[in-house]
């Protein structure tokens, strides 16, 4: 665990530190786009955060690889040079999107590529755990195209939810939590070393994830792009796919009885994997209600818009710390949800908690729609939103001048008709109150 420990910090320092040299980098460079429609940002923001996120990725694996256990996954395994490639290829399409902007059918066709260059090299599933089936092993072509859609299906389910500050980095931070306490349990419970490399990119995806947040939390000074988001994307993913099909249930099977009961207390995790991932269950919803709008509406599945769940969270009323927030929540509340049921099956409890969880969830999505006001007494130990705004009093209208003595009316300064403007202005502030009155009312 130290180790792990140690290669996370490095790859969160180094993530860290070179996050703000990158950023004025993007400056130089020019990759920082104008505002657009769909964009929630108010200001022109640079990109190209996943520079500083590759080169975490490559001092978290260069440290690994010097390391007494960790040294291990390397010597035995060809995994992690295949992430590395993998990687090396998608980053390399992310950082000419940044600045370029390239067509979206080369960034799917990069994105199969970068996944063939992972399966090529021995990152690919070998068999599935059916429920009631056992050990179901694949063709080499079932594995290829099994693989290559659980990458693109990651990589873009991420990519679509990187629309606030903040939010792709801690939802996949997060995700990223609940799989590595999965596999270390799978490695060091059961002594399967080959659960050993989905461990080790658990822990340096959490360490990219951590040392960017700093830079990206709301107000954003950066944002990570597409650099970044298909990055960790295909990073989880490959982590995914490496204790999906390469941890055999056989193995288990020796401390839980039999295959099937091995296959069965690994289904919390390994099922939603495959529909895909549990553990971005929320980013692969965004994804799916987002191909289908698109498509009933006649568009490309790759058009941006202004509908994802984020946008939908503050056209209802939430803050845009709020939504990142219920985003969080509800990632933290699937990822480890399942987590714990797969650890325990048996306890209701479990099962108990997350239905309340989810109710509590409920209730914060559906908070601007039962905005409260409290009595008076109250007001001064509430936030101001939930306090009552007194009516303001209308303004009695201003007597009229006497006339003087001959009888002559004197015209203001300025003639009538800035008196009568005065007048109607008057009329038209008194009307926005009580309208932004109203409205608060209601």
């Amino acid at each position: 665990m130290r180790e792990y420990l140690l290669t996370l910090c490095i790859t969160a320092a180094v993530t860290y530190l070179l996050t703000g040299p990158v950023r004025k980098f993007a400056i130089v460079a020019g990759a920082m786009p104008e505002i657009r429609a769909r964009d929630v940002h108010r200001e022109p923001t640079p990109r190209l955060g996943g520079i500083a996120m590759f080169f975490g990725l490559c001092a978290g694996l260069l440290v690994a690889d010097h390391l007494t256990n960790l040294n291990q996954v390397f010597a035995e395994s060809n995994e992690p040079r295949a992430l590395l490639s993998g990687a090396a290829l998608i980053w390399l399409i992310g950082v000419l999107d940044d600045k370029f902007e390239i067509d979206a059918l080369i960034k799917l066709g990069g994105q199969m590529i970068a996944a063939g260059v992972m399966v090529v090299q021995g990152l690919t599933i070998l068999w599935l755990p059916i429920p009631g089936v056992g050990n179901v092993a694949l063709t080499q072509w079932q594995g290829t195209l099994l693989t290559v859609a659980l990458v693109v299906i990651t990589i873009n389910a991420v990519n679509f939810v990187d629309g606030l500050d903040g939010l792709a980095a801690g939802m996949v931070c997060m995700a990223a939590a609940a799989f590595f306490l999965y596999a270390y349990r799978i490695w060091y419970s059961y002594g399967i070393e080959a659960a050993a490399p989905a461990t080790l990119f658990a822990a340096i995806l959490m360490g990219m994830c951590l040392g960017f947040l700093p830079h990206n939390i709301h107000p954003a000074r950066i944002f990570m792009g597409d650099s970044g988001s298909m990055l960790i994307g295909l990073v989880l993913a490959a982590g995914a796919i490496s204790i999906t099909g390469q941890v055999d249930p056989d193995a288990l099977a020796l401390f839980t009885g039999s295959e099937k009961a091995a296959v069965h207390q690994t289904v919390p995790v390994y099922i939603p994997l495959l529909l895909p991932l549990t553990i971005i269950a929320v980013p692969a919803a965004d994804l799916v209600l987002a191909i289908v709008r698109r498509t009933w509406r006649g568009q490309s599945p790759f058009a941006a818009d202004r509908g994802h769940l984020h946008h939908r969270l503050l056209e209802i009323g939430h803050s845009h710390s709020r939504a990142v927030l219920i985003m969080y929540f509800w990632s933290a509340l699937i990822g480890f949800g399942a987590l714990a049921y797969s650890v325990n099956s048996a306890s209701m409890w479990i099962v108990l908690g997350v239905v309340f969880l989810s109710a509590v969830g409920l209730v914060l999505l559906l908070l601007p729609r039962f905005t409260p006001r409290v009595p008076l007494w109250a007001q001064r130990f509430v936030p101001p939103r939930y306090r009552r705004r007194a009516v303001p009093a209308r303004t009695a209208p201003a007597p009229a001048a006497r006339a003087p003595a001959g009888g002559a009316v004197r015209e203001p300064a300025g003639g009538g008709a800035q008196a009568h403007g005065s007048t109607a202005l008057s009329e038209l502030e008194r009307s926005s109150r009580f309208l932004a009155h109203e409205k608060e009312r209601a």
